[in-house]
């Protein structure tokens, strides 16, 4: 077995994982009225109204935790932009005829970068839509946009974090136990990471 991610990697990923489903089951109750159902679930309005801001904080914190600390590996490279190419293979299952990715693929990367920018963007038109009276009524054009720049980061985000979830859960095997337990086989890291695969 091989260390893929340590504890506090793991322990953040699934702070952000947590806190993003958070904010995305009480971001529909606030968007959609046909969504109400879900505040009534998690306690109410008023008390999702208190904890969505909160909760957003911690993602945010999660997301820059992540970006100093994987920024690094996150970078695009020569071998990602061969990869991306391939990406048909890689939908249909031929992985085999993919070539080696490092730690990350370039899907991966992406994934990272959307939630990344999608999280800023989310932080700072959230701060703008929880402390909207200290926005003069003269930039009230502010508001406005801080509810677009919202919306279109969650719609950004929330693509990318179910395209995310499925493949870790359900196309990548040993992709979820590499996040719980934090250790790979030597066989799946030649399989899917062999460029990031530690030399014997």
């Amino acid at each position: 077995m091989i260390e893929r991610y340590n504890f506090i990697e793991r322990i953040v990923h699934w702070a952000a994982g947590v806190t993003y489903l958070y904010l995305l089951l009480t971001g529909l109750a606030f968007f959609t009225p046909t969504m109400w159902w879900i505040a009534t679930l998690l306690g109410g309005g008023p008390v999702i109204r208190y904890w969505h801001p909160i909760a957003g904080l911690v993602f945010a914190a999660t997301v820059i935790w992540m970006f100093f600390s994987w920024r690094r590996d996150m970078r695009i490279t020569a071998d990602d932009k061969r990869w991306a190419a391939g990406i048909e293979d890689y939908i249909a299952h031929r992985e085999h005829k993919l070539p080696p990715a490092g730690k990350y693929n370039a899907g991966q990367k992406q994934f990272f970068w959307i939630m990344f920018y999608g999280g800023l963007a989310l932080l700072l038109s959230g701060f703008a839509l929880w402390f909207t009276e200290w926005i003069p009524w003269s930039l009230r054009w502010l508001r406005y946009a801080a509810i677009l720049l919202h919306v279109a980061a969650f719609l950004a985000t929330v693509a990318g974090f179910i395209v995310h979830v499925y493949m870790g859960v359900f196309v990548v095997k040993g992709g979820l136990s590499a996040m719980t337990t934090g250790k790979v086989t030597r066989t799946w890291a030649e399989h899917h990471h062999a460029l990031w695969l530690p030399r014997e």
